[in-house]
């Protein structure tokens, strides 16, 4: 089968129906080293920043959690570990196959899920906004999956502000990645989409908008790494 590429042939980002395809793809090619790359790319910070989520989320004991996006399912892992009861979410066929988390997994799109109102405690979701094709209807979905007072979560990658820190940030985001995505993933566009990938994400303040728009309060973010990471979390109104 032929690879959907996720990048016109001048290095654009796709959009649509196209993103959808071309993202799918892409993170089904990855999926067996998806995990390896993270560490690397992360310096190793991913757990942390991971851990740090389920914290914020303030969540009692056995709390039901939907990890969305949820990949090969570090986050379920780490949900598990602190006494919680999560569900992986995913649309790529490939990281669902590659998951090893001891948690049920579900294969559906983060805009439609498959799911009545109020299921769950909490909702967190890794480095996957940018993923996503219609932000607007993922985050009503997660409202309608939330009971109320129900925690939502997301980390993902941003652009520091400060101008020294935005350089260093590009210089390994955009230069020292694509070139590891190369040589150990051998995926080098995979690892040149993923960096590119945040011009999708809105400013974080109509990210904030957004996430309130669509029935959530106590919209709060806080950045991570010197500005690189962005940590979102809401309370369902």
């Amino acid at each position: 089968m032929t690879a959907v590429s996720v990048l016109d042939h001048d290095g654009a980002l796709p959009e649509g129906a196209a993103k959808r395809a071309a993202v799918e793809d892409m993170f089904d090619r990855v999926a067996p080293r998806y995990d390896r790359m993270n560490r690397i790319i992360s310096l190793g910070f991913d757990q942390r920043w991971r851990q740090r989520t389920v914290r914020a989320l303030r969540l009692p004991a056995h709390a039901r959690v939907l990890d969305l996006a949820c990949g090969t399912g570090d986050f379920s892992r780490d949900l598990v570990a602190a006494g919680h009861r999560p569900v992986g979410l995913d649309f790529s066929a490939g990281m669902l196959h590659a998951a090893h988390a001891d948690a049920p997994l579900v294969r559906a799109d983060a805009a439609t899920l498959p799911m009545r109102r109020g299921a769950f405690d909490a909702v967190v979701c890794g480095f996957a906004l940018r993923n996503f094709v219609a932000l607007d209807a993922v985050f009503a979905e997660c409202a309608r999956g939330l009971r109320p007072g129900g925690r939502f979560a997301a980390l993902d990658v941003t652009v520091p502000e400060n101008l020294l820190l935005r350089a260093g940030n590009a210089v390994w985001f955009r230069g020292a990645v694509p070139l590891l995505g190369r040589l150990l993933a051998d995926d080098a566009e995979a690892y040149r989409y993923l960096p590119k990938s945040t011009a999708y994400l809105p400013p974080i303040a109509e990210l904030e908008r957004m996430v309130s728009s669509a029935g959530f309060a106590d919209v709060e973010h806080t950045t991570l790494m010197g500005g690189s990471v962005l940590l979102l979390t809401a309370t369902c109104a």
